[in-house]
């Protein structure tokens, strides 16, 4: 049995639609802030480099650090 953590940084924005677009980046650095996090949101959004299908990124909406841990409880037989 073994226990796996897991942190992701999610940056959600709202497209032209209104629609919450997320982007997930794996394994954050620790030190980062969320005074940095929101100024590359901001770039994001400025640049437009980013195109959805509900069109193009305009306002930042949320950004969360998620850290998950899984705990594996079945260990396969060896035959």
């Amino acid at each position: 049995m073994a226990s796996t953590t897991k942190k992701v940084l999610r940056m959600t924005f709202t497209n032209a639609s209104g629609n919450a677009v997320t982007m997930t980046i794996p394994a954050p650095k620790a030190s980062l802030t969320a005074a940095q996090i929101e100024a590359v949101m901001d770039q994001i959004i400025t640049k437009n480099i980013f195109l959805t299908p509900g069109g193009e990124l305009i306002s930042k909406r949320d950004v969360k650090i998620v850290d998950t841990t899984t705990d594996d409880l079945f260990d396969q037989p060896v035959a």
